[in-house]
Order: C-alpha cells, then sequence, then structure tokens
C-alpha cells in the first residue's frame, strides 16, 4: 500500500466516527493521479425517509458552481464574445445603476470589482435572511437577483481591493446569457458538463422530484448539543442554482470536471494556465499566502509557489470542497450535508496529505 492510500485510511477511520455520531452525512473521493484512493458515501441523503448516500448522490455545490461560471466565461472570451476588460455595465446595458462602468469581468472573476454584496458574508451577513420580506421563489432567473445589489454603494473602487462577492457571479452569468442567448444553466450543462464528462450533474428545482438528490438540513440541536430534529433548508436561498451557486453533482463528476480542465478539455492553454494561476491577494480570508484567482483560491508558499488550490462551497443544509494539491497530484472532493458538515473531513485529509 502506497503511503497516499495508508493516510487516506485513518482518514476513512474518522469519517465512520463521524457518520456513526451522525455527525456526517456526504461522499469523499480522494485520487492520487489515476488511482482512486477513496471514494465512499456515509449517513442520509434523505432524512425524511432514512435513506443512505450512494456514490451516485448528486449534492447541491453552493459556491462551487462558481467554477463553472468561470469556465464557460473563459470559453466566451477565447471565442472572442467579449474580453477579460470589457465594460460590464456597458455590456450589459447596465448604465444606469450603482455600478462602476469601470468594472471588468476580470474583476468580477477575481473578486475585485469592489461592488456591493447582495449578503456580504465577509460582513457576517447571512444569505438567507434576504428572504426574511422577499420570497426566495421570486429568484428564479439570472436578472432576478439584480434588484438585490445594483442599487447599493460599493465598497471600493474597482481593482483597489478584494472582497468576495457572491453577486460578481450573477453579472459573469448574464454576460453569458447576452453572448449566447441561452439561459445561463443550459450553457453550462452543454459546454462544461457534456464534454467534462459529468453525467449525473444537473441544476434541479427544490419543489421537483429528483431521484438521487440529497435534501439539504440542519441539525437542530438541545442545550447540550445533541441532536433532537432536522430542519430542512428550502427557505434558505432560491429554489434553483445559478451562475453563483447551486448546482447538482456527484463527487466523481466533481473530480471528472476537474481533470477535464487540467487536460485542456475544457478551455485551451493559456487560459487553462489562467484559470489555475493566483490572480489577487486577499489577506483577509486567511494567512498573508491566501490568493483568489479565477473562481479558485490559492495558498502560496514563500516562494509563491502553488502549494494547493480549491473551491469550497457553503449555505444552509449544504457544504462542500475540491481541492488540488499539484506537488503530490493529489485532488478531493467533499460534498455534504450541512453547512458544517464537511470541514471536519477536509480537515483530516489537509492533515493526511501533509503527512505524506
Amino acid at each position: 500500500m502506497s503511503s497516499a492510500a495508508a493516510a487516506v485510511r485513518t482518514v476513512e477511520a474518522l469519517l465512520r466516527e463521524l457518520e456513526a455520531a451522525d455527525r456526517f452525512s456526504g461522499v469523499v473521493g480522494v485520487k492520487q493521479g489515476d488511482q482512486e484512493l477513496l471514494l465512499d458515501a456515509f449517513g442520509c441523503a434523505s432524512r425524511t425517509w432514512s435513506i443512505p448516500t450512494t456514490v451516485e448522490t448528486r449534492f447541491d455545490t453552493a459556491s462551487i458552481t462558481k467554477l463553472f461560471t468561470a469556465v464557460a466565461t473563459l470559453q466566451l472570451v477565447e471565442q472572442g464574445a467579449f474580453a477579460l476588460d470589457t465594460s460590464v455595465t456597458g455590456y450589459l446595458g447596465l448604465e444606469e445603476t450603482g455600478i462602476s462602468p469601470a468594472v471588468t469581468p476580470y474583476h468580477l472573476l477575481t473578486h475585485t470589482s469592489g461592488i456591493a454584496d447582495d449578503a456580504d458574508e465577509e460582513a457576517g451577513e447571512r444569505y438567507e435572511d434576504l428572504f426574511l420580506e422577499r420570497p426566495n421563489y421570486s429568484l428564479i432567473e439570472t436578472a432576478d437577483y439584480l434588484p438585490q445589489f445594483v442599487g447599493k454603494p460599493p465598497n471600493f473602487a474597482p481593482g483597489e481591493g478584494c472582497r468576495y462577492c457572491n453577486v460578481s457571479y450573477v453579472l459573469l452569468g448574464l454576460m453569458i446569457e447576452r453572448a449566447t442567448g441561452a439561459t445561463y444553466r443550459s450553457y453550462v450543462a452543454e459546454h462544461i458538463f457534456v464534454p467534462a464528462a459529468m453525467n449525473r450533474s444537473e441544476f434541479f428545482r427544490m419543489d421537483v422530484v429528483e431521484p438521487d438528490v440529497a435534501e439539504g438540513v440542519e441539525a437542530i440541536e438541545d442545550e447540550d448539543g445533541g441532536i433532537v430534529g432536522w430542519r430542512r433548508n428550502i427557505y434558505s436561498y432560491p429554489p434553483i442554482g445559478g451562475p453563483d451557486g447551486g448546482a447538482h453533482v456527484t463527487v466523481g463528476d466533481l473530480l471528472r470536471f476537474h481533470r477535464a480542465v487540467t487536460e485542456g478539455r475544457l478551455l485551451g492553454p493559456a487560459l487553462t494556465a489562467e484559470l489555475l494561476s493566483p490572480k489577487a491577494r486577499h489577506s483577509a480570508r486567511g494567512a498573508g499566502s491566501h490568493l483568489m484567482g479565477f473562481g479558485f483560491e490559492f495558498e502560496t508558499d514563500a516562494d509563491d509557489d502553488v502549494r494547493c488550490y480549491w473551491k469550497e462551497g457553503v449555505n444552509v443544509g449544504v457544504s462542500g470542497m475540491l481541492r488540488h494539491y499539484p506537488r503530490k497530484d493529489i485532488t478531493f472532493a467533499v460534498l455534504a450535508v450541512g453547512e458544517n458538515a464537511a470541514w471536519s473531513p477536509i480537515k483530516a485529509i489537509d492533515e493526511a496529505v501533509a503527512n505524506i
């Protein structure tokens, strides 16, 4: 058994402990190159019917979806539909809003636009609170998100800071729709999911019954931290995913997406390299080595070499991560039920990789 395989076995033991304690429901996949080190399912996909997860269970990926938006945007840049320095407001006809005409797709991709988010997560705002007064089912199409942020004052001028912003990717989704004449979801299905062989991936509505889709739930705990029930997330965000989050994929499909990116099946060599390179430093989200890229986030060492890159997703009822360690050629994906459920498995895998 290789050192990598042995290290992953210790992670699997922890996952079984978390599963037994009702603290982890999800799927974990770990690969080193072409070698599958782990692919297994844990816990329940449906608390309502006590249905266990399988490796074919589809999970809401939350903000991991931004990777699909980033690749779709770069595909259209590659085709000449618009450029990384195109004025977003000019392209979308949003000049009479609070968004600066200097904002470009580059700024949106790297979270350096300065535009105000609809729910400012870095200020501690909760996305689900947007729907205390506005019904979540009113957000179906990409343009439906605009009233939530276009009139808000910016946080800083474009390029003069770096602040995570979900609605940056909403604007990218609108640019994709304007360029192609297709809906965002249909474009991603045809131009990302199909060429990446993500045959189990789709955007599912919460109010439509679909097979093998995990229910998003949160544990209800008593004063001592014991679980006394479960709360579904059906009122916490829009009923179907969009450019900033909400695609449903399997762990296997997420790993296939990463392989398709690195093999150049989604973008040409130049923009593939750009996608896998850090762009803007964001010290507020971690140590000084934390940088933002085109969707991916990066950790670099003292020599500015990339140690790993990733994209995480979290919302009420769901959490997950896709992470790659280039030097060790290790890629892992975790998709879980519950906004805090993925972090212990992710930490365990990170520690195991560090010891390889």
